[in-house]
């Protein structure tokens, strides 16, 4: 039975009757910190909002707000209760007023717990609040006070000071706005007191004006923002990785340099008395002279190219080694048979440069590279199953010789 009872009874509703100012006149004029919470509180902050400016519509909203509890209180019903607050933003409006906003109702929510919400405004600037309350606190009514302004001229200004804010706060919009004519303000300054006519001033503005749209139109500006924040945010890769890369650079600068060895070798033999003396004259001869040339080339490029391309590949093979990748091995191998091209390279230029010498050595320095190439194998498959602890495989993984790895 006294289930039912409960059961029957009417829910209290808690009407707070809200004031909202957004700008924070409340404060700054007035110097009333708020929130500001109960009738008796509201109404001596309106009055003295009202003494410092008596034209202040933020005042007339709290007098309204004020009003509105005493009417409601008179008509009430024995389940509401009523109650008067006011919360105010900031001066600088945006992300920061409503956060402020947002803060102080809830401050107020969780002293007076309000089941629904009477907003009272002065217009469009504090209604901007209208959905942050609602996620809050249901909004059953909204009182909207006009007082010396119309709402469509509100708006206008709103939106122009937005705007205008826009184009002095923003440095997208401010470098436009505000650069590009303090720049040519400032040209014809310095022009004007170093004594320049009309006609330098227009030139400068022409090389000034001709200056920003090359860098914008070229994406200048965002490639530099772009270099410099990769330079500000930049992290060093690991120690390996930077040595890895290190002796990298330093053979691909080894094989660029031996290029030019060998471009300098060619033009040596083609200043040579003996090649003047046979200059070729026609395109025949031109290419009977092109293995000649080839030849100079590679003898004159293949000591630093081996040497760089080792290079590259030790590079990688140091950091294969911290990190424990069995591609070290196949990588050494590759390394040796490199190295051992040398000899088969200088004996093919020896050949295209004297092809009576024959090619006894060529074919020699190929089969030794061979038997160098199988005996590195050899060499890493004993190495390879005899540290295979040491190298971190993959699940599931086969290795290059074919065998299975067991998932460690």
């Amino acid at each position: 039975m006294k289930e039912k009872q409960t059961a029957t009874q009417p829910t209290q509703k808690r009407i707070l009757i809200l004031c909202v100012d957004r700008d924070a006149d409340i404060e700054t004029k007035a110097g009333i910190k708020t929130p500001i919470l109960g009738r008796t509180a509201n109404l001596d902050a309106a009055v003295a909002l009202a003494l410092k400016d008596p034209e202040e519509a933020d005042a007339n909203t709290m007098f309204e707000a004020v009003r509105l509890s005493d009417r409601l209180q008179t008509d009430k019903k024995p389940d509401e209760t009523f109650e008067v607050a006011t919360i105010s933003g900031s001066e600088l409006g945006g992300v920061s007023a409503d956060r402020k906003l947002v803060n102080e109702l809830n401050t107020v929510t969780d002293t007076f717990n309000a089941t629904e919400v009477v907003l009272v405004t002065d217009g469009y600037t504090d209604e901007a609040i209208l959905p942050l309350v609602q996620s809050r606190v249901p909004v059953s009514s909204i009182r909207r006070i006009v007082i010396k302004h119309s709402e469509s001229i509100e708006e206008t200004a709103a939106v122009f000071s937005k705007y205008l804010r826009m184009l002095v706060d923003d440095p997208r919009y401010s470098r436009i706005a505000l650069g590009v004519p303090g720049i040519l303000f400032l040209v014809y300054g310095i022009l004007a007191l170093a004594g320049f006519t009309i006609s330098n001033y227009l030139l400068a503005i022409a090389i000034i004006l001709g200056g920003l749209m090359l860098i914008k139109g070229f994406g200048i500006d965002k490639n530099v923002r772009g270099f410099y924040k990769w330079i500000r945010e930049y992290s060093p890769p690991s120690i390996p990785v930077q040595i890895s890369n290190y002796v990298a650079i330093a053979g691909i600068l080894c094989m660029a340099i031996s290029v030019y060895l060998g471009v300098s070798n060619v033009s040596a033999f083609m200043n040579s008395k003996a090649f003047l003396d046979a200059a070729p004259q026609n395109l025949t001869d031109w290419l009977g002279a092109v293995p000649a040339i080839s030849g100079y080339f590679i003898k004159g490029t293949i000591d630093l190219m081996v040497v760089g391309i080792c290079a590259v590949l030790f590079g990688r093979s140091l950091r294969w080694y911290f990190e424990r990748d069995s591609k070290l091995l196949r990588n050494s191998a590759l390394i040796v048979s490199v190295a051992w091209t040398r000899w088969i390279l200088d004996a093919t230029g020896d050949i295209l440069i004297k092809p009576d010498l024959g090619y006894n050595t060529l074919v020699f320095n190929i089969i030794v590279g061979v038997l160098i190439g199988i005996a590195s194998v050899l060499i890493i498959i004993i190495i390879h199953r005899s540290s295979r602890d040491f190298f971190k495989e993959s699940k599931g993984e086969i290795d290059d010789f074919g065998e299975p790895v067991e998932p460690s």
